[in-house]
């Protein structure tokens, strides 16, 4: 039957079951036939029973073999060539074309995170419907012939918002994150009480696609090394998901990480890219799992990036050669990523020291951002051709790209003009600042609003002596903008005017760090601003939700007002643009994928038709464009652009455009110190 298991490893199952089982299904009509001369139905049926028994009777299985070092589903040897596409980077729309595009390129496995932030963004309210529908990804993923290595948390890293953790945890300011802290635990667990009863029906012995199920993530790059965190959360997945699914662990390929990652009952597996000694690498994971499958769960086709920081790339040839590697070693391996995605909104992470991800996540992967087959992918499919049979027939293929052309922007407000429209919850008085948590607010931005204490005739310092500023702060007096203040760059605007002044300061979080010991990350002014050597106070501070503001269509044209007053070369006060396109509806096929790019704008966000599509910041790269999903635009209305710019539009001697191009730009030149603390394919140890 050796022909039989490559065929049906390329099948997708039409009957809810795969692997060899199914296969022996799929040419049970033809052998029957060969047999009716032989064989009473009777017989036939006897035969049936003697010959398939244990396919179509025994219970389906997956577990480690650690006599012959491999997994075994359905008791036959079996191996996983997996990649990761995580749901929440990706709109539902496109779902099933990149998945597809996964199981064509030779893939039999898929990995995905489950972020807990996203489905729980404040304490007990879930939502697992539309773009969040996790379970829907599932189904979808087994009617396609793909199983699934799911890992649930409860943290992730992943380069998202505080690698998956919501922000609302720090409410208790001094939680140990990722710990025993009794806080901690009795949140996570409350969550994953929620969560894996939803997952428990997909595992593959309850007939679903979950072959392997992550315990926590990295936890050896971590500083606590916390062994009854761990066990702890090994008890609880086991006592929620059974005892026969296979739970496992990821750490980097090292000893040291392995110390602190591994625990007894957890599968220790290890993660490390191209141009690794492969050997050495499967070796520290024999010295936690002496035997067993080789498993490299994160294997990277490219690395993530950083604003300030150029785009990273790793080479096809690099790639394919350690996979080739992996591969000839009989080893199981997810490339991580197989599609990166985009980070919508505000989800994106950060690095220490701090260093804010940008909006795309195509991590240089096989599939790009918008799904794109790349020269990358195709190399990759001829190696997974050398070791079994991929499916025959077409690839989905590249989605079609649509350049719009330019749009104008007109001004519509400041946002101090519009202050009460963004700030829903009305302004909140304290004598010393507060943080966005302690102002219930988990993302975006919040203004501070303080007055000068005493006259300024000569520019005075403002300070964060506390660094506390968390992540970018654009400060205006009396209206006015005079400078930024950025953590770990910049903690210090010189200032001038007359005591009683309104000082306004707009605070923006970036992203909250993902990796290390400073996921713990708070947002907004986090200790005291001073003036000279006085600290400030009085201040008044409103949440804004301009999101929100922004689908009610609230941000209209301003009435005639005086105009602005001159602003200093380098910043004016932030404000909203909006302006809007027609998509002709005699044009076949439209709309389309597109890409929006912001020329001579500086940093800010970008809204259309109230979508959040992200940050922009191309002054700063290396990100120049941002993917526009065709699924948000209409060729029955007006399509609508909001753009809110932070620092200084292009629009006071002539009209404003941003331009819409079918062609991405994610690698232009920059010039930045930031130096990164996470190395391609290196993970630095924070004990």
């Amino acid at each position: 039957m050796a022909n039989c298991k490559q065929r049906g490893s390329a099948l997708p199952p039409s009957t809810g079951l795969e692997g060899e089982g199914n296969c022996r299904l799929h040419f049970l009509p033809k052998y029957l036939s060969r047999q009716n001369n032989l064989l009473s139905i009777a017989g036939g049926a006897l035969l049936l029973l003697l010959v398939f028994g244990q396919s179509l009777g025994a219970p389906r299985s997956f577990s480690v073999d650690y006599k012959s070092n491999c997994f075994r589903k359905d008791g036959e040897e079996f191996r996983y060539i997996s990649g990761s596409i995580h749901y929440n980077r990706i709109p539902r729309v496109y779902w099933k074309d990149r998945l597809l595009k996964m199981y064509m390129a030779g893939l039999n496995a898929i990995q995905t995170y489950i972020p807990w932030n996203y489905h729980e963004e404040s304490p007990g309210q879930y939502n697992f419907s539309g773009e969040k529908d996790v379970e829907y990804f599932l189904q979808l993923a087994q009617k396609i012939g793909l199983l699934v290595i799911l890992r649930p948390g409860p943290y992730i890293c992943a380069e998202w918002d505080m690698g998956g953790l919501p922000a609302w945890l720090l409410t208790k300011k001094d939680i140990v994150l990722r710990s025993s802290d009794p806080d901690y635990i009795a949140a996570a667990d409350k969550w994953m009480g929620k969560l894996l009863p939803m997952i428990k029906p997909y595992l593959y012995q309850n007939g679903g696609p979950i072959i392997t199920v992550q315990v926590e993530n990295e936890y050896g790059s971590y500083f606590a090394c916390d062994y009854n965190y761990l066990r702890h959360l090994s008890n609880l997945f086991r006592t929620q998901l059974g005892k026969e699914v296979v739970l496992f662990t990821t750490d980097g390929a090292g000893v040291g990480y392995l110390k602190c990652g591994s625990i007894q009952g957890l599968y220790a597996t290890v993660d490390f890219g191209p141009g690794t000694n492969v050997s050495a690498a499967f070796d520290a994971q024999r010295h936690a799992e002496p035997h067993g499958p080789l498993v490299n769960s994160e294997f990277y086709t490219g690395w993530l990036d950083h604003w300030g920081s150029r785009h990273s790339t790793v080479s096809s040839a690099a790639l394919v050669k350690s996979l080739n590697e992996i591969l000839a070693m009989g080893a199981n391996v997810n490339l991580y990523m197989f599609i990166g995605g985009t980070n919508f909104g505000y989800w994106n992470g950060a690095n220490e020291p701090y260093g804010a991800q940008p909006t795309s996540y195509d991590y240089d992967a096989p599939l790009t951002e918008a799904g794109d087959l790349t020269e990358k992918y195709f190399a990759i499919q001829e190696v997974i051709k050398m070791y079994h049979k991929i499916p025959e027939g077409p690839i989905p293929p590249t989605t079609p790209k649509y350049a719009y052309g330019a749009v104008v922007m007109k001004k519509l407000q400041t946002v101090l003009d519009a202050l009460e429209k963004l700030s829903f919850s009305g302004q909140v008085k304290s004598l010393y600042p507060l943080t966005f948590i302690e102002l219930n607010q988990a993302f975006g931005y919040i203004l501070y609003r303080t007055t000068l204490p005493v006259n300024c005739t000569t520019p005075t310092p403002l300070s964060s002596p506390l660094n506390g500023v968390h992540d970018r702060a654009y400060v205006l007096v009396d209206g006015m903008a005079v400078g930024i203040l950025e953590r770990n760059r910049a903690i210090t605007v010189n200032v001038t005017g007359k005591a009683g002044s309104q000082v306004d300061i707009l605070v923006e979080n970036m992203g909250r760090i993902n990796y290390g010991k400073g996921i713990n990350d708070f947002k907004g002014l986090v200790s005291n601003l001073t003036l000279g050597k006085d600290t400030l106070t009085g201040w008044t501070m409103y949440s804004l939700n301009i999101d929100e503001a922004v689908k009610q269509g609230l941000l209209g044209d301003r009435e005639a007002t005086p105009a602005d007053p001159p602003q200093p070369v380098a910043f004016s006060s932030p404000a909203f643009y909006s302006g809007s396109f027609i998509i002709p509806d005699g044009i076949p096929d439209l709309p389309q994928d597109t890409y929006i790019k912001l020329p001579k704008w500086k940093k800010g966000q970008v809204w259309i038709n109230g979508f959040n599509i992200g940050r922009y910041w191309p002054a700063r790269g290396p990100q120049v464009t941002l993917f526009v999903p065709a699924y948000i635009l209409s060729t029955a209305a007006p399509n609508n652009v909001t753009v809110l710019e932070l620092e200084e539009a292009p629009c006071n001697s002539e009209p404003c455009t941003v331009e819409f191009t079918a062609t991405p730009i994610l690698n232009a030149t920059v010039h930045s110190d930031y130096k990164q603390s996470r190395r391609l394919f290196v993970k630095e140890d924070l004990l």
